[in-house]
């Protein structure tokens, strides 16, 4: 097992756009440069620049129903993150992490050393600290700059963890970010002004005002319109509500609102 505290690094450049200057080479002894290297005039280097990352996937800890509809979530392009014991999603539908984060309390030692030998990046975290192993990996996929962030697995098991995952994505360091939590069964992300949700008709959609009232909340292709109306986070109005075609807009004038999105196939 790794000491605590201890962080391994594979040459990580999936920093967006990131540079990585070398010296230039001497006059007329140009180096042959690889495809995803170039030149950098303003430095008078050469740079290696890395390419956007699309789409980031953290495994976490919780229990996914449905695996068949949760492996559907996978693509092959996807960067696998893991919340230290959410790597056994990541078995169970035979794809690599990339990176696994945690204080690895929940993976086994030979586990752990195999994945080691095949190259995969872990960062070890004390078993004291203030995050979760989740909250540690999102932090990570946030400063990877990804187009999307999808957390599978916070869904399932402990309610605690469960209501804390859901609490986690409203902290406003991630406003701009494009972050959710999926299943494959149900997803939950957050409007701060206005969102769309893909599925099919006849799929459910809840309406949840986080913390304070959600004022000007105006849907479209929702079976109860709501029309500028005002959503408490003490009453039950916007709950149950249900698509009526593949897309369904929701638009707030102020306020954070909780989606759930709940597909029936």
């Amino acid at each position: 097992m790794l000491a605590e505290g201890t962080s391994i690094h594979y040459f990580n450049i999936l920093r967006h756009w990131r540079m990585f200057f070398l010296p230039p080479p001497p006059f007329g002894h140009l180096p042959q440069i690889p495809t995803n290297f170039s030149r950098n005039l303003g430095e008078g280097g050469w740079g290696l620049r890395t390419t956007t990352m699309h789409r980031i996937i953290i495994f976490a800890n919780g229990e996914l129903l449905d695996l068949e509809k949760a492996r559907a979530l996978l693509r092959p392009d996807d960067f696998i993150l893991c919340a230290d014991g959410g790597t056994r999603h990541a078995f169970a539908f035979g794809v690599k992490p990339n990176l696994i984060i945690g204080d690895m309390d929940s993976v086994e030692k030979e586990t752990l050393k195999k994945l080691q030998d095949d190259g995969v990046e872990i960062e070890l975290f004390p078993r004291d600290k203030d995050e979760t192993d989740l909250e540690l990996a999102l932090n990570k996929a946030v400063e990877m700059n990804p187009e999307e962030v999808i957390i599978a697995a916070a869904l399932g098991g402990r309610i605690d963890q469960t209501l804390a995952n859901i609490a986690l994505i409203s902290n406003t360091q991630y406003a701009v970010r494009n972050i959710r939590l999926d299943d494959g069964v149900e997803e939950i992300f957050l409007c701060r002004t206005q969102a769309e949700v893909r599925g099919r008709s006849g799929d459910l959609v809840s309406l949840i005002p986080w913390g304070e009232p959600v004022y000007g909340v105006r849907t479209e292709n929702l079976k109860w319109r709501l029309n500028g109306e005002t959503l408490y986070s003490d009453k039950s109005r916007g709950i149950s509500n249900e698509m009526t075609d593949d897309t369904a807009s929701i638009k707030i004038e102020s306020g954070l609102l909780l989606v759930v999105h709940t597909r029936n196939s």
